[in-house]
C-alpha cells in the first residue's frame, strides 16, 4: 500500500523540502519513501506543491498526486485561494497550520506551527514543526526518524 501525501506551502516555506525529509524518514523507518513537486516558477511567495509518498515495496509511481491520502498546509493564507480538498477521499485528513479551525469539510488537525517556529528558531519556517505534527497525527514515520532526515539534509 502506498500513502500519498500533498503539501501545500508558498515558494521559500519548505513545501518541497517537507517532502524530502518525509520520503527519508520513512526510509529511516524502513519503509520505501518519494518525493517530488509540482511544476511552478518557485518564486518565493507564490502557491507551490510538494508531493511524498511512503510505502511498504518499492514506489514507480511519480509526479503530481491528484487523490492524496493525506493533505498539510503549512500557510493558511492559501485557504481559499487554492483548493486544499482537491482529489482528498472521504477518509482523508488535512494537517494545518492554524491557531482556528480553517472549516474543511474533511477531518482535520491544527497546530499553530507558525508561533512554536517563532518561539523556538526566531523564524517562522513551519515545515518542521509542521514534520513533528505530521508525525504525532499520522503515525506513518517516528519523530526520531524525521529527526536523522532532518539532520541528514542540514547537518552533512
Amino acid at each position: 500500500m502506498i500513502t500519498k501525501i500533498r503539501i501545500h506551502g508558498r515558494g521559500g516555506q519548505g513545501a518541497v523540502t517537507f517532502a524530502h525529509m518525509i520520503a527519508m524518514a520513512a526510509t529511516y523507518d524502513k519503509k520505501y519513501g518519494q518525493s517530488s513537486q509540482a511544476q511552478t516558477w518557485d518564486r518565493r511567495g507564490t502557491p507551490i506543491e510538494g508531493y511524498a509518498r511512503i510505502g511498504d515495496k518499492p514506489i514507480r509511481e511519480r509526479g503530481f498526486i491528484m487523490d492524496p491520502d493525506y493533505v498539510v498546509l503549512l500557510d493558511p493564507t492559501l485557504v481559499g485561494g487554492v483548493d486544499l480538498e482537491a482529489g482528498l477521499g472521504k477518509h482523508g485528513v488535512i494537517i494545518a497550520n492554524s491557531d482556528k479551525s480553517l472549516n474543511f469539510e474533511h477531518q482535520a488537525s491544527y497546530v499553530d506551527a507558525t508561533t512554536i517556529a517563532l518561539e523556538k528558531l526566531g523564524t517562522p519556517i513551519t515545515n518542521t514543526v509542521m514534520l513533528g505534527a505530521f508525525a504525532a497525527v499520522t503515525g506513518l514515520v517516528s519523530l526520531e526518524s524525521i529527526e536523522k532526515g532532518v539532520r541528514n539534509m542540514y547537518w552533512y
